[in-house]
């Protein structure tokens, strides 16, 4: 597979599609080896590559980064977590499972209520569905909970006058992030079989929609 002809929105729709629930690589493949890209074609598949492989990696370390700089501001770290859920909820499989495990933990105490937080059933013609399936978590489109935690975190923001740290923090962790994936060399011959026909599954899913 040649992550040069995989252009950037395909590669922002198979990491909103993929499982984010995969433990991340060690930190000795994370830091094993790094070498400067010969070309800027190079540089484009190795930054595509790595930022699919170590996706896990990364999101850990900018929280971590994110982390540190609110040490001294409570609110700023629930703002940060507030943040967090909401990008997190853009991932379809973190929002079905997130949905899941809300909708299993509130049927212990009110097997009604859990009732109605079940996704709307999605007409299907001649054995496929009619649209594009659409992302409900607890039984509400995906997009309120993502605007109402957005609202709640920049509102914490607000208060906790932590917004200029976490742009700081939050670049820190951007130019982390680019700087490994430009310079870390993947090992394609031992690892791209273990990963390229998941990232293929994802792509194909949209190629038949």
């Amino acid at each position: 597979m040649d992550w040069g002809t995989v252009t950037t929105e395909d590669l922002v729709e198979a990491l909103r599609e993929v499982d984010w629930s995969s433990p991340p690589r060690p930190l000795s493949e994370f830091f094993s080896r790094f070498t400067f890209p010969r070309s800027y074609s190079k540089w484009n598949s190795r930054l595509k590559c790595n930022l699919y492989y170590y996706r896990t990696n990364y999101f850990i370390m900018i929280v971590a980064i994110l982390a540190l700089g609110f040490l001294r501001r409570p609110l700023a770290i629930v703002a940060a977590l507030l943040t967090t859920l909401s990008v997190a909820f853009l991932n379809d499989s973190f929002a079905g499972t997130f949905s899941e495990k809300v909708t299993r933990t509130v049927r212990q105490f009110s097997p009604h209520l859990a009732a109605k937080m079940r996704p709307p059933l999605t007409p299907v013609i001649r054995g496929r569905p009619s649209a594009k399936r659409a992302i409900f978590i607890c039984g509400r489109p995906r997009w309120v909970f993502v605007l109402v935690f957005s609202l709640a975190s920049f509102f914490l923001w607000f208060v906790s006058c932590g917004l200029l740290t976490v742009l700081w923090a939050l670049a820190t962790g951007l130019l982390s992030t680019l700087l490994h994936a430009s310079f870390r060399t993947p090992n394609l011959k031992a690892r791209l079989n273990t990963f390229r026909e998941e990232f293929r599954a994802v792509w194909r899913n949209y190629s038949e929609l």
